[in-house]
């Protein structure tokens, strides 16, 4: 597998306030990776940064090899870079249709193909996005990034506030769109045990800094280390 993603020793945050400090950390083609920690330390910001919504201070980021550090947002989108914010930001004013076709690129991830991977977004295509339940809206908000056609997705608590049951479906859903697809991912989850059952790797913040890198699998074997480094029961 070949690198396509690389944090080298990125310092970035917000104005002057540092949030994340000479961050270090590698994805390679088709990899997923959860990224953990206690509330406030740089998980959401990992990802803005990623995007290129956040000044950064020291370092750089990489992306297929190539400096996107001054990159703006929108040619990140370009060059492969999927985003599911978190609060979804879907348009409420527009249908599911329209969603998902307002910011479609000529490429593999057509209208048909989304609707086959959430066949309820097919079920509700003219409803409008305030219309949906908060599952609804997270398929749609991944369904919309689907249609840029991204080589990475970059998921901010894809899970927050939903049900178990809808909770097990779009993480089978993230599963499948590495696994089958291909795609690359970076996860924040709230849920630690779910995110590594997601993902490949995982590195787990504090303070800004990675404290923590290594296989999902075997973090969440080591109920101990999981707890001391979170602060959570297994």
């Amino acid at each position: 597998m070949s690198e396509v993603l690389a944090f080298d020793h990125v310092t970035a945050g917000y104005g002057n306030a540092v949030v994340l400090d000479r961050l270090d950390f590698s994805l390679q083609q088709g990899e997923s990776l959860a990224i953990l920690g206690r509330n406030g330390v740089g998980k959401t910001t990992l990802l803005e940064t990623l995007i290129g919504n956040t000044r950064v201070m020291q370092g750089a980021v990489r992306w297929q090899g190539e400096d996107i550090t001054r990159w703006p947002s929108h040619r990140r989108v370009r060059a492969g870079l999927g985003w599911v914010p978190q609060e979804r930001e879907v348009f409420p004013s527009l249908t599911v249709e329209e969603n998902l076709t307002v910011i479609a690129r000529p490429g593999g991830w057509t209208l048909q193909r989304v609707y086959g991977f959430f066949p309820r977004l097919r079920e509700r295509r003219s409803n409008y996005g305030n219309q949906l339940s908060g599952g609804e809206q997270q398929m749609l908000a991944i369904g919309r990034a689907l249609m840029t056609h991204p080589k990475l997705l970059l998921l901010d608590e894809p899970t927050e506030g939903l049900a178990p049951i809808i909770v097990e479906e779009l993480a089978a859903a993230i599963r499948r769109l590495c696994e089958a697809e291909g795609l690359a991912s970076v996860v924040v989850e709230q849920h630690p045990v779910l995110a590594l059952e997601m993902t490949h790797r995982a590195i787990v913040l504090e303070r800004g800094t990675v404290v923590h890198a290594g296989p999902s699998n075997e973090l969440a074997a080591d109920h101990g280390l999981l707890e001391g480094l979170l602060g959570v029961g297994v």
